[in-house]
């Protein structure tokens, strides 16, 4: 099984693993699993962080680090991502949220979220 982390599931798993609900923390300690992360969650962590957003105060060069250190891969953005991006239906408005969705569909990976706007868009998104 593949999964790849929303920013938020990101930032708990790293930090704050009490956040996780039990469902996630299940899956996530499941054996035989590929735990994906995205540029786009550290680009979106380093914006958010610029901005002063209090639940983005992190480091994302050390949690980048974390992340490949814990056997986390790093999934490249692509150009089929980008473009899959213009096929989604105008749920979500977050740019961030659009390109894991588009990352999960192109690749055929689950993206695992706590967001419930994101589970309403066809494709392999499983909130937990």
């Amino acid at each position: 099984m593949k999964f790849l982390l929303d920013t938020q599931l990101l930032l708990w798993a790293a930090d704050r693993p009490d956040r996780l609900s039990k469902a996630a923390t299940d899956l996530l300690e499941l054996p035989f699993i590929e735990l994906f992360f995205s540029p786009a969650s550290l680009w979106e962590i380093v914006v958010k962080t610029s901005l002063g957003r209090p639940d983005f105060q992190v480091d994302a060069s050390v949690l980048r680090r974390a992340l490949i250190d814990s056997d986390y891969v790093e999934l490249p953005i692509t150009s089929a991502h980008a473009l899959a991006v213009g096929t989604l239906p105008p749920i979500h408005k977050d740019p961030f949220d659009r390109i894991l969705i588009a990352q999960a569909m192109i690749e055929g990976i689950t993206l695992l979220t706590a967001d419930s706007r994101l589970v309403q868009y066809p494709g392999p998104v499983q909130r937990v």
